[in-house]
């Protein structure tokens, strides 16, 4: 029974964790613009996600090693510098992208100042990091990021084309759309890719499976929760898309702001809907600061060899506490700069989609390393997927930075 509890927590808290402020933005914008088309390129991402988070949490499990002690072994330490600095950078302009959302948010809820909910609400999630242990930490944050569950109760409320979205789960590309309609739609795939694949979501994964102690045992929990959760996240961000695909399109309605996105759950189900629809996001965003900010200080820590862990008190691990509340300081000062969150946005999808094939290699290497692995080391179906994946990926990070520019960040 015991297990089975773990699992099904584990599932639930991938599925509450998974959607933050980048994936709510452009899946709701995807909708907006292209209607039901781009729901292949969330399908397609969440198989990659699937295929490096689970080994991500094997290679946790069976060779006790997170994604960052592996990059100085595998990439030397010239190149793993190169991607440990860009990654931090990384971490740092999502979680302002997050803590300024989070303001954006109490705003609606409570009114206020904006950059004053900002500070508050960094506050309380440095007191809430420093205060509780990793899977508390995991398993609260994911869990009230349930409420995000409006978003997809209110898909089935609005009642959209189910054949229209059927199709929309095909790969395709608007050849017959004007060449400035096709650079934007290709952004948004480039776009989709980045926020679904983000880097910190392996970082934050391997690392708690380490907090929490795997072993051999938690292979079953690891697969069911990167498979069935991650899934089932994936399916809320289309929730996203569709809903605004049905809402703001024919309206013509960009949906740049949380204010806007939370409409989806306002229209069909009133103000108690806009009002979960915000809580939802409000926790939804908190959670992935946290994530974001340990992961930043996880990799700095175990690139170094620091020690670190949440399982130990702060100051059992003096330098991996100064990074991880340094993190949020840090994005907090971005934050005050202020560079609009959107902005902010549409720079960590760009820097991400760069970073992450230098994230996934050591990853690939490690997992297919039978003197670490042994009899868990992949096997030909992870290998296909995991290389497949690999070469889509240095694809779609060619391509990012050229789309950015050419489309202004998805907005010709």
């Amino acid at each position: 029974m015991g297990g089975l509890v773990e699992i099904l927590l584990g599932i639930m808290t991938a599925v509450g964790g998974f959607v933050e402020v980048s994936e709510a933005t452009f899946a709701a914008q995807a909708g907006s613009r292209f209607g039901y088309s781009l729901l292949w390129a969330f399908a397609v991402a969440t198989v990659g996600i699937i295929v490096f988070g689970e080994m991500s949490g094997r290679v946790a499990a069976i060779a006790k090693q997170p994604v960052f002690a592996l990059m100085r072994q595998r990439l030397g330490l010239t190149l793993g510098l190169f991607t440990l600095a860009a990654s931090v950078v990384v971490s740092l302009i999502t979680c302002a992208a997050e803590i300024g959302a989070i303001g954006l948010v109490l705003n609606l809820l409570v009114g206020g100042p904006y950059l004053g909910w900002a500070v508050l609400s960094t506050s309380v999630l440095i007191l809430t990091v420093w205060s509780m242990p990793f899977k508390w930490i995991e398993r609260v944050f994911g869990l009230l990021g349930l409420v995000m569950l409006i978003f997809a109760a209110a898909t089935l409320k609005i009642g959209p084309d189910w054949s229209q979205a059927l199709k929309g789960l095909v790969p395709q590309f608007p050849f017959e759309a004007s060449r400035t309609d096709q650079l934007a739609y290709g952004y948004f795939v480039v776009a989709i890719f980045s926020a679904v694949l983000f880097p910190f979501e392996t970082y934050f994964y391997s690392s708690g499976g380490i907090e929490e102690h795997w072993s051999k045992k938690h292979l079953m929990v690891n697969r069911l929760t990167t498979g069935v959760g991650f899934s089932l996240g994936s399916l809320l961000a289309m929730a996203l898309l569709i809903n605004s695909a049905v809402l703001f399109r024919p309206a013509g309605v960009d949906p740049q702001q949380p204010g806007t996105l939370a409409l989806q759950a306002a229209i069909p189900f009133g103000k108690w809907g806009l009002a979960a629809a915000l809580v939802g996001l409000l926790m939804a965003f908190a959670g992935a600061a946290v994530e974001t900010c340990l992961s930043a200080a996880y990799s700095v820590a175990q690139f170094f060899g620091w020690p670190w862990g949440r399982y130990k008190r702060p100051g059992e691990t003096p330098r991996f506490t100064l990074a991880w509340v340094g993190a949020f300081l840090v994005s907090l000062m971005i934050v005050f700069t202020g560079i609009e969150p959107l902005k902010l946005v549409e720079w960590s999808i760009v820097s991400s989609i760069m970073v992450l094939p230098l994230t996934y290699l050591p990853l690939l290497l490690l997992a297919n390393d039978r003197s670490y692995m042994r009899e868990h080391a992949n096997g030909p179906i992870a290998n296909v997927l995991g290389v497949g994946f690999y070469v889509i990926l240095l694809v779609v990070a060619v391509a990012a930075l050229p789309l950015f520019v050419l489309t202004a960040g998805g907005q010709r």
